[in-house]
């Protein structure tokens, strides 16, 4: 699972967190029954092994909001600054202090409960943050967080510019592998000085091709294609890239049913569907409330776009824009397109609005997880300047997939290839932990108010 290595160091880092939280609440408890003159009904072990369940519920906590406020992906920022570690750390720490707080409120804990008695709240959270930090610097500094592998690339000179600007297409991809160039007529190079070697589309059909793979595997050099590569290094598969038969091979094309993982997942949709209806039901009624109020137009709204296989469906959605917002052709909504609400941009931010669309699950249009189904009218354009284009339609669309949880939203055709690249990588690894990782992203986004 190409995408499970990249988190290794994240999981690592949540580990370490919780230990040293661990450890810091032996010490601050032995300090705050040090401070006590006339000592604490009970010992320091009795006192802890009391308390273990809300020694727990703190080291969620303290992940939980660490998730939230971004402090494991330091790990993955390219440079990293210390205002901005500063602020994730403190921010972390200091809502840790708020939930603990809470929780003893809540639970209307004793005094001898030292636990969470804000005199070790908050040098308990306090210490964690410089604990944390310390673990990132040195996660950062002694464990390789990039490629595991040194990688040279063989193409022909015709590709080097197209794969230098596929790799270079988001805001942090990574160093670029060395892009070796070949003469067709001149045969393969000789040896190469790398751990891995990658052979673009025009040198893999190359006749003598076999022998120099034998001749490189012979050196202890593995042989990967540039979808291989880009599996591993950048987690999406530039559409340039990809072969003709890539993924007549793959057990992901959704009109497999009789698979355990296509009926599990449509289990878990229609679960997980009938759930975050019933429990959505007073916001979708405030938010339609809201929208009528507004202008006393229509709150749905019904939209055709491409379903599995390139059969249309209309999707619903509440009413983000101003009625009949689109006159004419079909249109990307824009950074602050001036049709959308004020009710809708809080809708869109919250992706309150795509709710409704847990109806398309059920009727079996859609999954929870999967490509973003695109409308028909602007895929036209889309499959003509795109290669590969047709591909996402070989699964079922979602309400979230891959390419929404890792690259803002797109209003271009540049925009719609690189989310195309992140579709494609989802067809060739999906599976219920790669859909389980994309809900908590999306959980995340909402969470943070971050959608488009």
């Amino acid at each position: 699972m190409p995408w499970a290595r990249h988190r290794l160091p994240l999981v690592l880092a949540a580990a370490l967190d919780g230990v040293g939280l661990a450890g810091l609440a032996v010490a601050v408890v032995a300090w705050r029954i040090g401070l006590e003159r006339e000592g604490l009904a009970l010992p320091l072990s009795q006192q802890l092994g009391s308390q273990l369940g809300l020694l727990l519920a703190l080291v969620l906590i303290y992940w939980t909001l660490g998730w939230l406020f971004g402090s494991y992906t330091l790990l993955k920022l390219r440079a990293i600054r210390w205002p901005q570690v500063l602020v994730r750390l403190g921010s972390t720490s200091a809502a840790s202090i708020a939930a603990g707080a809470l929780l003893g409120w809540i639970l209307r804990v004793p005094p001898e409960v030292t636990l969470l008695h804000r005199g070790s709240l908050i040098p308990l959270f306090g210490l964690a943050a410089l604990w944390s930090g310390a673990v990132r610097l040195w996660l950062r500094r002694h464990l390789h967080l990039g490629s595991s592998l040194r990688w040279q690339i063989v193409a022909l000179e015709e590709e080097r510019d197209q794969l230098a600007r596929d790799w270079t297409l988001t805001a942090t991809p990574g160093p670029l592998p060395q892009i070796v160039t070949m003469d067709p007529g001149q045969g393969f190079p000789g040896r190469l000085l790398a751990e891995a070697v990658a052979l673009s589309a025009g040198v893999a059909t190359l006749g003598d091709m076999q022998i120099f793979c034998q001749q490189a595997v012979g050196h202890g050099q593995p042989v990967r294609t540039l979808v291989e590569l880009a599996e591993r290094e950048l987690q999406r598969i530039p559409p340039r890239w990809v072969g003709t038969q890539w993924l007549l091979f793959s057990s992901h094309i959704d009109g497999q049913r009789s698979t355990v993982p296509q009926q599990l997942k449509r289990y878990a949709d229609v679960v997980i569907s009938l759930v975050l209806l019933l429990l959505s039901t007073p916001l979708l009624l405030l938010a339609a409330a809201l929208v009528k109020l507004q202008d006393g137009g229509p709150v749905l709204y019904r939209q055709r776009r491409t379903g599995l296989f390139g059969q249309a469906f209309k999707v619903l959605k509440i009413r983000t824009m101003v009625p009949d917002a689109e006159e004419g052709q079909a249109q990307w909504a824009q950074v602050s397109d001036q049709r959308i609400t004020p009710v809708g941009l809080w809708l869109r931010r919250t992706r309150v609005d795509e709710l409704p669309q847990l109806l398309n699950v059920l009727r079996g249009e859609m999954s929870l997880i999967g490509p973003r189904p695109e409308r028909p009218e602007l895929e036209v354009d889309l499959e003509n300047r795109i290669p590969n284009y047709r591909l996402r339609h070989w699964v079922r669309p979602g309400l979230s997939g891959w390419a929404q949880v890792n690259m803002p939203y797109g209003a271009s055709v540049e925009d719609s290839e690189l989310k195309l690249s992140y579709d494609l990588f989802y067809l060739r690894n999906a599976s219920l932990w790669l859909d389980l990782l994309i809900l908590l992203k999306t959980i995340k986004t909402v969470l943070k108010g971050a959608g488009r």
